[in-house]
C-alpha cells in the first residue's frame, strides 16, 4: 500500500498532469459526443411528420454534417493553434460544444437541428488539440504512451456514453439529455481553463508557415506524413465499415431470437473495451521497440481477424473477433499520432494534427457508406473481407512509406 500511495501522489511533471487532467477531459468530450448518437434518429422523428425515406434522409444528414464540416475547417484550426496555442483551441471547442449541444434541446424543426450540427462541426476539435499539445509537451521518448493513454480516454468515453445517453434520454427526455451533455461539455471547459498548463509552446514565428506550402516544407519527410494521414482515413473507413451492418448480422448469426438490440451493443462495444485496456500498454512498448514496428504488427492483427469474422456462426465467435479487432486498434491508430509527433517539427504540429482529424472525419463518412453498399451487393460477409482488403492495402502503403523514410535517412546519412 505504501508503494501504491507514493506512486499516485509523487511529485510530477506539467506533462504529466497534463495528461492526467486531458485524460478525463477527452473521457467526457468522448462521452458527451457519442451519447446523443443512440437517440438522434428518434430526435429527429419527434420534429416533424415525416414518411419513412424522409426520416432516414435527414437523419443520414443530421449524422453526417458535422463530420464534413470538421473535414473542412480542421486546418483553419490547427493554423491558429500552431499561431496561438492549443490550449486556446481546446478552450473554445469545449466552449462551443458546450453552447450548441445544450442549445439542441431547444430545437423546434429538423433544419434548426441541422444548423447546429453544422455549427458542431465548426468548433470541432478539441479532442484533436488535445492530442497535439500532449504530443509537443511530452518527451518524445514518452509519447507513444501518452497519446495511447489519451486514446484509451476517448475510447472510454465512446463506449460509456451510448449506455448513459439510453439510461438518461429514457428517464428524463431528449431534450433534457442536450442540457446534461452540453454540461458535462461546461465541466470539460472549466477543468481545461484551470488545470491544463501550455508550457513550451513555440508559435510559428514565420509567415510562410502559415501557408500549407510553408508547412509542407517544414516537414522533414512530407511524403511520409500525408502517408499517415491517408493510413489514419483508411483505419477509419475500415473501422466504420460495418458500422450499418452489425446489428443486421447478429440479427442473423440469432435467427431472430433472443434480444438481438442488448447483444448488438455488447458486439458494438467489445473492441472498445480491447482497444481502451490496450492502447496506453501498447503504446509504452512502442516507445521501446520502435513505434513502426507495433503498427505493423497492428495491420498483420487487422487482416488476420476480419477475414475469419466474414465466416463466423454464431455470435459468440463474433464477440471474440471483434475483442481481437479491438486489440489491433490498440496498434494501430495512437502509433500513428505518436509517427506524427515524433516526425513534425513543433511550431507546425497543430497543423498536422489537424490534418489527421480532417482525414478522420473523412474516413467516418466513407466507411459508413461503403459498408452499406459493400452489404448490398455481397451480403454481411463481403463487408468484412473487403474491409481486410482494406487494411492489407493500408499495409502495403505503410510499408512503402517506411521504406522510403529508410531510404531517405540513409542519403541524408
Amino acid at each position: 500500500m505504501k508503494a501504491i500511495k507514493q506512486k499516485m501522489f509523487r511529485p510530477r511533471a506539467t506533462w504529466e498532469k497534463n495528461l492526467i487532467v486531458l485524460w478525463f477531459s477527452v473521457f467526457m468530450a468522448g462521452m458527451a459526443f457519442s451519447e446523443i448518437m443512440p437517440f438522434m434518429s428518434l430526435y429527429v422523428d419527434t420534429l416533424g411528420t415525416f414518411t419513412k425515406s424522409q426520416l432516414n434522409l435527414y437523419s443520414g444528414l443530421v449524422f453526417a454534417v458535422t463530420y464534413l464540416v470538421t473535414a473542412v475547417v480542421s486546418p483553419l484550426w490547427g493554423r491558429l493553434a500552431d499561431k496561438h496555442g492549443r490550449k486556446i483551441m481546446i478552450l473554445r471547442a469545449s466552449a462551443g460544444m458546450a453552447i450548441v449541444l445544450g442549445l439542441m434541446g431547444l430545437v423546434t424543426n429538423v433544419w434548426q437541428l441541422m444548423g447546429l450540427r453544422f455549427i458542431q462541426g465548426i468548433f470541432s476539435g478539441y479532442i484533436s488539440n488535445a492530442n497535439a499539445l500532449i504530443a509537443t509537451e511530452t518527451p518524445k521518448e514518452k509519447s507513444g504512451r501518452a497519446l495511447g493513454t489519451l486514446m484509451a480516454g476517448t475510447t472510454g468515453g465512446n463506449l460509456l456514453g451510448p449506455l448513459l445517453g439510453g439510461t438518461l434520454a429514457s428517464i428524463f427526455s431528449y431534450r433534457i439529455t442536450f442540457f446534461i451533455t452540453g454540461g458535462l461539455l461546461g465541466i470539460v471547459f472549466i477543468m481545461s481553463l484551470l488545470f491544463v498548463h501550455e508550457t513550451d509552446f513555440k508559435p510559428a514565428a514565420s509567415k510562410d508557415l502559415f501557408s500549407t506550402r510553408g508547412v509542407l516544407k517544414a516537414l522533414k519527410d512530407p511524403q511520409m506524413i500525408f502517408g499517415m494521414l491517408l493510413t489514419t482515413l483508411i483505419i477509419q473507413a475500415s473501422n466504420n465499415s460495418i458500422t450499418p451492418i452489425i446489428s443486421l448480422y447478429v440479427r442473423e448469426l440469432m435467427h431472430g431470437n433472443g434480444n438481438v438490440t442488448f447483444t448488438s451493443g455488447i458486439i458494438a462495444a467489445i473492441p472498445g473495451i480491447a482497444t481502451m485496456a490496450a492502447a496506453p500498454k501498447l503504446g509504452a512498448l512502442g516507445d521501446r521497440i520502435g513505434t513502426e514496428r507495433i503498427l505493423t504488427i497492428g495491420f498483420i492483427m487487422a487482416i488476420c481477424f476480419f477475414i475469419p469474422t466474414a465466416f463466423v456462426t454464431n455470435v459468440w465467435q463474433l464477440g471474440i473477433l471483434r475483442f481481437l479487432i479491438g486489440l489491433s486498434d490498440a496498434t494501430m491508430i495512437p502509433q500513428v499520432q505518436t509517427l506524427l509527433a515524433k516526425n513534425t517539427p513543433v511550431m507546425v504540429t497543430g497543423r498536422v494534427f489537424s490534418w489527421n482529424q480532417s482525414f478522420q472525419a473523412i474516413g467516418n463518412i466513407i466507411g459508413p457508406l461503403l459498408g452499406a453498399v459493400v452489404a448490398g451487393w455481397f451480403d454481411y460477409s463481403g463487408v468484412f473481407l473487403s474491409t481486410a482488403l482494406l487494411v492489407f492495402m493500408n499495409f502495403l502503403l505503410f510499408r512503402v512509406n517506411v521504406a522510403n523514410k529508410a531510404r531517405s535517412a540513409n542519403s541524408h546519412g
